[in-house]
């Protein structure tokens, strides 16, 4: 799946047993452009795809759950984009990998996964809250993080 926008890449990283590539975080003008709110309903909608998607074991079963997951991943992004670190405040240092061990993230659960991010970017692209560039620097950050939470095979 790719967007029809001119410049902007989502090409999926292929994935390498053993390869951790190097994560860059996402321009700071990212979230600056769409603002906190703006993040939080991508994350509403990204978390609202995965609750639909053929992943969605890996998660929690009720929508208000669900939701409040990805209010606390919003806070993850928001942080990780340069804004107020909501996450260290109520959760502590992210500790990515560590927090996702309980849960069988397969290559293949991280293409569902992406796929979900994506279909969740289009309302930024489509009604251009957000430079090409920032949003291609936030998807290269979540294509590289989602290599990192591969914690199994299948």
């Amino acid at each position: 799946m790719h967007f029809s926008a001119s410049s902007l890449n989502f090409t999926i990283l292929p994935y390498q047993v053993g390869v951790q590539p190097p994560v860059t975080k996402p321009n700071p003008e990212f979230l600056t452009d769409i603002g906190e709110e703006g993040m939080r309903a991508l994350l509403d909608r990204f978390y609202m795809g995965l609750f639909e998607s053929p992943i969605k074991a890996l998660f929690p079963k009720e929508i208000d759950v669900m939701k409040n997951a990805g209010q606390t991943s919003a806070d993850f992004f928001i942080q990780i984009c340069g804004g107020t670190p909501y996450f260290n405040q109520n959760r502590g240092a992210p500790q990515m990998g560590r927090r996702h061990a309980p849960f069988a993230i397969t290559p293949d659960a991280r293409l569902h996964w992406l796929i979900c991010f994506e279909e969740a970017l289009q309302p930024i692209i489509d009604e251009k809250q957000s430079s090409e560039e920032n949003i291609q620097s936030f998807w290269d950050y979540i294509n590289v993080f989602s290599v990192w939470m591969i914690n199994a095979r299948g």
